[in-house]
């Protein structure tokens, strides 16, 4: 039984399920944040337990008594235990108090901003502003000195608010470059607690996990059991029951706890690969009495598991989330491969909700042949809808330090997304194939359909004049020219190609003796043009001018739906390039805006609490130099 927003009641968990109510409401404060609407949900429907995930409510010590007070059973730990650990503050005190290293910090609880910056100098820039509550990256900002101190308190609030119904806050010593290792514990209400080993998270972006492995390359016998006793003893401090994960940051041999999530965590599929346990089936099990198998108290590690984390995200925008509908959602699969999805052809993906997508797992005999399946299994993924990571994903599968096992938690910024966020399709070579495709995929359509169509750009009624049509690809544009003959579509430019097939929906090209095998799918002017050397996008060119040339240059827009949580700036102001304008809660996170260049700003059309669309201008900003404040 499934509970929905009105922002999801067509998402694939929907259809799954064999009852779905729904909670009245699209954002996440008024559903899956609702405890009494949850609980009536559940009563409502005849359930006799709740799972509560992996987000939102599920690190809520209220709600797990709110469930068990209703009758239902809690398909988690004690509320105690969440208590006690779904607090990152009191769970670093429990853990200082039973001998486990931590990282300096501390608690921001009722401090003024005086007594912040003073705790900040105490523990020693840089420093980490975290969320005590919930986890995922939400409501955490690293804060390199006193200077953006109070502004990243503010923001790591207000995420934190959003995402977990809970805007306590703290600092942590911020280590530059430490791997993140976590271990995953069971118990059960019999006494019973043991660790099923390590994942290593270290691959972050936002300091939320994109790809996590199991075994860790950093981790010998000897530090997993160290690591793994740890874990045990922390659990058993809170007589810990279910699922649950301690993460410790792992720097020069010596270990650091983190917290401890009081959940099942979204990256538990590696452990149920590499030791063959079903988490959920055991989480079920334990909540109804049962005591942990046999084979949970001498797991094996059999074999490598990694998994890749799919985000509607622009890295070369900064990892900019994107919104929209899912044309086409589709994964080459085998029998070690295994996708869990949010999502299918059909669904919209809103601005409501965490970006991520889909989780892709994979398991191997080793960690090169896991990654190597992995990467390979997301080049050939047909993705066709919101702007998504998985062409860094293989990037980062594909590089020679994360191969080597020497990646931390530092990869993404050390390496940079001028490499990382670099399209896999990034010669000239690859688009201009996929615009020789689309257009021939295009004429066989238009030419087999029975209805009047919009013909390529240059069309002519005469069956001998050549025909072009044009697409961009980024910013730069391809031309296809082609002509008709009895023995079909010949392609005059790009030179040096010829159709050997095609369909509406397959084209066939060779060049020099190869024959190169593509699947075009076009959706309005969108073109997603498939094969074995990755995935194009493609804009056919319309034939008529938008209204996009003659927006000002001054306006600055909307780059995705969401609300407006501050404005920077007054009519008037003067302002320079790269200057905060306004900050734009989306998709859980906060995203600034910024002024594109020196002016004053002269209009604003938004304010505090307005929802804005794709594109909305929000702010205009006429350009000139601004004048120097004179001197005293």
């Amino acid at each position: 039984m499934a509970v929905y927003s009105d922002s999801d009641a067509k998402a694939p968990h929907v259809d799954e399920a064999d009852t779905a109510i729904r909670l009245a409401g699209r954002s996440p404060a008024e559903t899956y944040l609702d405890q009494e609407a949850l609980v009536e949900a559940a009563l409502t429907s005849g359930a006799d337990a709740v799972h509560p995930g992996y987000g939102f409510l599920s690190e809520n010590a209220g709600f797990a008594r709110a469930v068990t007070a209703a009758g239902l059973t809690w398909i988690g730990p004690p509320p105690e235990a969440i208590a006690a650990m779904g607090s990152k503050i009191e769970a670093k005190k429990l853990m200082t108090g039973a001998g486990v290293r931590c990282l300096p910090g501390a608690d921001l609880t009722g401090l003024s901003p005086a007594a912040t910056f003073e705790e900040a100098a105490a523990v020693g820039y840089p420093v980490l502003v975290k969320a005590s509550a919930g986890g995922g990256g939400k409501g955490m900002r690293i804060v390199e000195s006193a200077d953006s101190l109070a502004d990243a308190v503010d923001a790591a609030k207000r995420e934190a608010a959003n995402a977990f119904g809970d805007a306590t806050v703290f600092l942590e010593k911020y280590l530059t470059g430490p791997r993140h290792i976590e271990i995953q514990v069971f118990g059960d209400q019999h006494g019973n607690v043991v660790s099923l080993h390590e994942r290593e998270c270290s691959i972050q972006r936002r300091h939320q996990k994109i790809i996590e492995e199991s075994p860790s390359p950093a981790i010998d016998e000897e530090t997993r059991k160290r690591m793994g006793d740890a874990a045990v003893a922390a659990a058993k401090a809170v007589d810990y029951v279910g699922a649950g994960t301690v993460e410790f940051l792992f720097d020069n041999d010596r270990f650091f706890f983190l917290e401890m999530n009081t959940r099942l965590q979204v990256e538990h599929p590696v452990t149920e690969m590499v030791t063959g346990l079903d988490l959920v089936e055991l989480q079920i099990d334990v909540a109804n009495g049962s005591p942990l198998p046999p084979r949970a108290f001498d797991a094996p590690i059999e074999g490598h598991a990694i998994e890749a984390r799919i985000y509607a995200e622009d890295p070369a925008k900064n990892f900019l989330p994107d919104t929209g509908l899912m044309h086409r959602f589709a994964f080459p699969m085998a029998s070690e491969v295994r996708v869990d999805s949010g999502v299918e052809a059909g669904s919209v993906v809103s601005v409501f909700f965490d970006p991520m997508l889909a989780k892709v797992i994979v398991h191997a005999p080793d960690r090169d042949a896991a990654a190597k399946e992995l990467a390979s299994v997301l080049r050939r993924a047909e993705i066709h809808g919101p702007t998504t990571n998985r062409d860094l994903l293989v990037r980062v599968l594909e590089h020679s330090a994360f191969l080597a096992g020497e990646a931390d938690t530092s990869f993404i910024e050390s390496t940079g997304l001028e490499v990382l966020a670099n399209p896999l399709v990034a010669t000239d070579e690859v688009p201009v194939r996929a615009a020789a495709a689309a257009a021939a995929s295009r004429a066989v359509r238009v030419a087999s359909s029975p209805v009047p169509q919009s013909v390529p750009r240059g069309f002519r009624n005469v069956g001998v004049a050549n025909q072009q049509i044009s697409y961009l690809h980024g910013d730069n544009r391809i031309d296809v020219v082609y002509g008709n003959d009895k023995s079909g579509m010949e392609l005059i430019e790009p030179a040096g190609m010829a159709i050997a097939s095609a369909s509406t929906n397959t084209v066939e090209l060779s060049r020099d003796g190869e024959s190169l095998r593509l699947s075009v799918a076009q959706y309005g002017e969108a073109v997603y043009v498939d094969s074995a050397a990755g995935s194009v996008r493609l804009v056919e060119v319309s034939r008529y001018p938008t209204s996009e040339a003659t927006r000002s240059e001054g306006s600055l827009r909307a780059p995705m739906p969401g609300r407006i949580v501050r404005v920077e700036v007054e009519e008037g102001d003067p302002v320079t390039e790269g200057a905060a304008l306004v900050v734009l809660e989306a998709m859980k996170m906060e995203h600034t805006l910024r002024s594109p260049h020196d002016g004053v700003v002269t209009e604003i059309t938004h304010r505090v609490d307005d929802q804005v669309e794709t594109n909305d201008v929000l702010i205009v900003v006429e350009a000139h130099a601004v004048p120097s404040m004179p001197s005293t």
